[in-house]
């Protein structure tokens, strides 16, 4: 039986946004097929890239121990956050420009200096560090339905659409990052909540395994890279109109209306 290549896989999934959520990719891809499903998204990373977009950083995902075992893997995964998908503190994302979004409240950093290391300890990681931010990410799905194998986000950027971070850092020395109790509220209502432990134990120990798979890769991280950390909750599903803020103790927070203008 001839299996779907990468490429088409990659094609159905740049397509998803005019044509609609795809099937889960089963035939083309195994469920954990790690390696089969970071090709494919770095297919449409650099079909991307060639049509101008930018990359300004990365996210890391499936960070908490039930998710992972939810999809049947041992490992975190990432995707690419490129600059227009960065949504202002304040702003608004027009449910236009989404199928089936979910926010979710992380604790994310701006990295002062590169990270080639492909051994880097969260120690390194931060003594990187230029500033730590509260932010939302808007997770969407081009899989029909969020019907999600590991190996299905993997190929799909992880999931990943859109960004708020605070317009407010702060130095990392002296903050409490595992312990920072992180809140999400919609239109007055808490809807997730969470502790920063819930990313690898630690923020660092997940920006940290991504620092060491990219370099790895041969992508390290760059100064002034932004990464996602991990929701520190659970996600939650938008729809239009909805206020979201997300507050993290002792670091800040960060808000959107998801609404058109």
């Amino acid at each position: 039986m001839n299996r779907t290549s990468h490429e088409d896989l990659a094609r159905m999934l740049r397509e998803a946004y005019s044509r609609g959520a795809v099937p889960p990719l089963r035939d083309g891809l195994d469920p954990v097929d790690a390696e089969g499903a970071y090709a494919v998204q770095e297919i449409n990373t650099r079909y991307w890239e060639a049509q101008g977009r930018r990359i300004v950083g990365r996210k890391a995902g499936l960070t908490a121990k039930a998710v992972q075992q939810q999809l049947g893997v041992d490992q975190p995964d990432f995707g690419v956050l490129f600059e227009d998908m960065a949504v202002a503190d304040g702003g608004r994302l027009d449910p236009a420009r989404c199928i089936q979004p979910k926010a979710e409240a992380e604790i994310a950093f701006v990295l002062a200096s590169g990270l080639p290391d492909t051994a880097t300890t969260p120690e390194q990681l931060a003594a990187a560090v230029a500033t730590v931010h509260a932010a939302i990410e808007v997770v969407d799905s081009r899989i029909a339905d969020w019907k999600i194998t590991f190996a299905d986000t993997v190929a799909d950027n992880g999931s990943s659409a859109f960004f708020v971070l605070a317009d407010t850092g702060l130095p990392l020395a002296g903050l409490d990052l595992e312990g920072a109790a992180m809140e999400m509220v919609i239109n007055g209502a808490l809807v997730s909540s969470g502790v920063g432990a819930a990313a690898l134990g630690n923020p660092l120990n997940a920006a940290a395994w991504l620092a060491r798979t990219l370099a790895l890769r041969g992508e390290p991280l760059k100064a002034g890279d932004v990464l996602l950390a991990g929701a520190l909750g659970p996600m939650v599903a938008l729809k239009p109109g909805d206020q979201v803020r997300a507050v993290i103790g002792g670091i800040g927070e960060a808000s959107f209306t998801y609404g058109a203008a």
